[in-house]
Order: structure tokens, then sequence, then C-alpha cells
């Protein structure tokens, strides 16, 4: 069986191809990028895969080789996610699943950064760290559904580091530029907020800005809301472990590129006597190939079509029952 899925979630249109033992026969995107200082605007992201869409479908499949009538199954994201991002790629999959007579699955979009993660790790059963920039959770599968152990209260650690970035005059993407500069970096103290095994980064985000133009270096400023965020991230993923006796973590979403923080939640398990695994940096970031892998999970179990394919803005991870595990 051969999926191809429709990310759209945000600031990437993505289009993946993948056959049910999990080979990768094509992985196409294109990013929007905002223009310096400015953040994303619904319409341009609207008008951004609208122009890009059918190109990326067909690159897509001139990667893999293949037609759309070669296919079994069309998979796309249905949230959550930006309304008017998530609307283009859910019409472009009901276009086609209806133009050549192929099911459609809508798929969760963390679940589908999760199960790309197992895939191309090797992960059996682990703590997952979700962390993006629409997304921060610790997660752990219980009980038949990805269950949420601890999350943000407010924005997610990426749209924090990319608030930051632009507040402090780095290009975009924000997390990979303060990444760089942080290298050359000390510590200045900024606020550790968690609450219980929630956390809370805008006092953060607003308290490093503040910093910055009362004078402090750019680099400085950097390190420490790096050490900052991920330490409160480290602690709430360790006291996940503790109470799930999971011997796993595995990191996904495009944060989960970041060095330092891999070696912080490394060094954690270490001393835990677990194993950390990284989801490969091809698809850290949003991706068609992740829904496409997770919409053959969904359609393999039951072989049943998402009947309502409406956009679902504030889909939960743990409103997914997961069938296929």
């Amino acid at each position: 069986m051969i999926c191809l899925g429709i990310e759209s979630t945000a600031h990437t249109f993505g289009v993946g191809v993948v056959n049910d033992r999990g080979k990768i026969l094509s992985d196409s995107r294109d990013m929007f990028v905002p223009k310096p200082g400015k953040g994303f605007v619904p319409k341009e992201l609207a008008d951004h895969h609208i122009e890009f869409a059918f190109k990326i479908v067909d690159d897509a499949l001139k990667k893999s080789s293949l037609k759309l009538h070669d296919l079994d199954l069309i998979a796309f994201s249905q949230g959550p996610g930006i309304p008017n991002s998530l609307r283009i790629g859910a019409a472009a999959a009901r276009f086609l699943a209806t133009k050549f007579n192929k099911p459609l699955v809508g798929v969760n979009h963390p679940v589908a950064h999760i199960e790309i993660g197992k895939l191309n790790t090797g992960a059996k059963d682990p703590i997952v760290v979700y962390l993006s920039g629409g997304n921060t959770q610790i997660i752990a599968h219980v009980e038949g559904k990805y269950r949420v152990f601890g999350e943000t209260e407010d924005i997610p650690v990426g749209n924090c580091f990319d608030v930051v970035a632009r507040e402090i005059s780095l290009p975009y993407p924000g997390g990979s530029n303060i990444e760089k500069f942080a290298k050359n970096g000390n510590y200045v103290e900024l606020p550790y907020i968690v609450k219980g095994m929630d956390q809370s980064f805008s006092g953060i985000a607003t308290a490093a800005v503040k910093k910055f133009k009362a004078g402090v270096r750019k680099e400085d400023i950097c390190y420490s809301l790096q050490e900052t965020c991920f330490a409160m991230l480290t602690e709430v993923t360790e006291r996940a472990m503790a109470h799930t006796e999971k011997k796993e973590v595995l990191l996904v979403g495009g944060v989960a590129a970041n060095k330092r923080l891999q070696e912080m939640m490394n060094k954690m398990c270490e001393e835990r006597g677990a194993k950390m695994f990284v989801v490969d940096e091809n698809f850290s970031g949003d991706n068609g190939t992740m829904i496409a892998w997770t919409g053959l999970l969904q359609y393999s179990t039951e072989k049943k079509q998402t009947k309502d394919t409406s956009i679902k803005q504030n889909w939960r991870t743990d409103e997914v029952k997961t069938i296929w595990i």
C-alpha cells in the first residue's frame, strides 16, 4: 500500500510518499519565510500554500516515480494548526482523493511527529518530548492514547525562541540562529517557570527582550534562553519517566534538532539508565512524509477513511485513539 501525505498546518506545505513497509519514496516541501522582523500573517501563508500546493505534489510524485493512479491512499494534516494553512492542504487532499477515487484520511499533526520519530529511530515506547513553534508537550502512550503529561501554559518553546530572535534582530529561522549565537554566550538570570508538569515561556521571552534592551549581549541572551528553557523541559521529562517507569525518551518537532537540548536530555537519560532518541533532522520540522506514514498506520488497521474532513484547529494529541498500537 502506498500513501501520499499532505502537510499544511503552518508555514510549510509538504508532500511525502511512503509505502506500508515504512520506506520513504519521496519528500518535497516549501516553507514560507516571513519578511525580516515580521511574524506569520495567515493570509500570506494561505497565498503561499495555494501557489505551491500542486507544484509540491507534482515534485513528490516525480521523485517517487509514481503517478496519482498508482497511489492507494491520500492523507492530510487535519489539525491542529493555523486555519488558513490547514484549509489549503485539506482542499488539495479532497480534490485529489475525489478526482482519483482514493480513500482519504485526516491525520493529527502532533501524532504524526511522534510516529515518524518512532519509525526512523526504532524507539518502541518512549516518553515523547514534542517541541516546535506551535507545540510543547511531554507525552507518553498509556491505555490506547498518547497522553499529555505536561505542556506549555501559554506559548510553545519554539515560538518563544522565534519571538526573542525577532526582537533582538536575528534572522529567520529564530531557533537555529539562537543556537548559533548561544555558543559564545554567558549566563544571565531569566525566569524559571515550571508549574507541576507544565511550563510557561511567555514571561521568559519578555524578560529576555528586556535584558537585551538594557544592554545585555545577544550571545548572552541566546545562551541563557536555551539553558533556562531546556533545563525546565529536562526536569519535567525526567519526572514523566519516573512516573511511567519508561526507559526511552524521543525528541520530535523542529526544536529537537537543537544540539544543546539533545546534550541535556541525553545526560539525564544516562543518569537514569535510559536511552534517548532524536528524530532525523530531515524530519524534525513539518513534512508530508510523517502525514503519509501516520495515514497508513491509521488506515491499515480498520480500512476506514475519514468521514468528516473539515479542519480541526485545536485537535489535541490526547483526543486520538491510537488503534494501530
